[in-house]
């Protein structure tokens, strides 16, 4: 137990340090800005309570909120996409999420994009919908969430490859 919250504590950290200092920087044409952030939530463990993923999701917002001068929209968009998890998990993983024995780094790789192409989509238009908070500027929420989460799904799988534990 000790050594997972030592691990989410570091993998908080790290995320919003990148978020911050790096990934905020980024802003390709207009439209793409990736939220790596985001990683955390995706990728935090099934089996905990469901109100501590809530608040952690709250506080990652809240943390690139504060750093990227937001009013908030961070900490909304994390929120909302950590109370409807449960759902996507269930819709991408089945019977495993109903088991509770889903293991990241163990699942079927078109499981995985299916998972965390949804949360990401789900955040980026709730994100950019409270940034932009205009229904007559659908389109231009629409591009936004598009681009940048392509973008960003890109960025996460490609970490999850790369630092992923092999065990099968």
């Amino acid at each position: 137990m000790n050594n997972s919250v030592f691990t989410h504590t570091f993998r908080f950290i790290l995320l919003v340090l990148l978020q911050v200092l790096l990934f905020n920087n980024i802003n390709f044409l207009g439209y793409i800005n990736p939220y790596i952030y985001l990683m955390f939530i995706a990728l935090f463990p099934v089996k905990n309570n469901r109100a501590i993923i809530i608040f952690l999701s709250f506080l990652i917002g809240l943390s690139v909120d504060i750093f990227s001068d937001t009013g908030g929209i961070h900490a909304a968009a994390c929120v909302f996409v950590a109370y409807i998890r449960p759902v996507i998990l269930k819709f991408s993983f089945g019977m495993i999420y109903e088991h509770q024995t889903i293991k990241f780094n163990t699942v079927e790789f078109g499981e995985k994009l299916t998972y965390i192409s949804i949360l990401t989509a789900i955040h980026h238009f709730v994100l950019f919908y409270l940034e932009i908070f205009s229904i007559s500027k659908i389109t231009l929420i629409l591009q936004k969430t598009l681009y940048s989460s392509i973008f960003t799904i890109l960025l996460i799988i490609l970490i999850t490859i790369i630092f992923s534990k092999r065990t099968k």
